[in-house]
């Protein structure tokens, strides 16, 4: 199989590797400063029969955070499972702790197995939810019916 190569790292090398793993992980998170610091904020969960999409926003409806079904580890059908979009809700409410968001809006759209689990989760996480409501878009007449077919 071969020799090992074992590399010794003095302390000094490990605390530079840390800081640049937690410099990575800020830019990632976002974190804004404490000036700009987020007490309101909104989710958008977009719910389809093969992925469930969660968004957390800003008020102004720029985007801090996002996650899906796939990001989270789940692959194929599963996506789909109402114990998948509950996974990734719980991440988001992660974000949201991290990010020291107090209230919480929720916008539903779509029609998946994840809608309610999903908020569930997010109330039982500790966030503070101000309202919930869906935006899931409906046709008022809908399309076009197909011409009258002749035999």
């Amino acid at each position: 199989m071969g020799k090992k190569k074992i590399t010794e790292q003095s302390h000094e090398d490990i605390i530079k590797e840390t800081e640049k793993v937690e410099e990575t992980i800020k830019k990632q998170a976002k974190l804004p400063s404490k000036v700009d610091r987020i007490s309101e904020g909104r989710i958008y969960i977009s719910s389809s029969y093969n992925n469930t999409i969660i968004t957390l926003t800003n008020n102004r409806g720029q985007v801090l955070a996002s996650k899906s079904a796939g990001s989270v580890g789940f692959k194929g059908t599963k996506k789909a499972t109402s114990f998948a979009s509950s996974r990734v809700a719980e991440s988001i409410a992660n974000m949201c702790k991290k990010l020291a968001i107090e209230k919480i809006e929720i916008f539903i759209k779509g029609i998946g197995a994840g809608r309610e689990s999903a908020v569930r989760t997010l109330v039982n996480q500790g966030l503070n939810v101000v309202s919930i409501k869906d935006v899931t878009p409906i046709p008022h007449n809908g399309c076009r019916p197909a011409k009258v077919r002749r035999v």
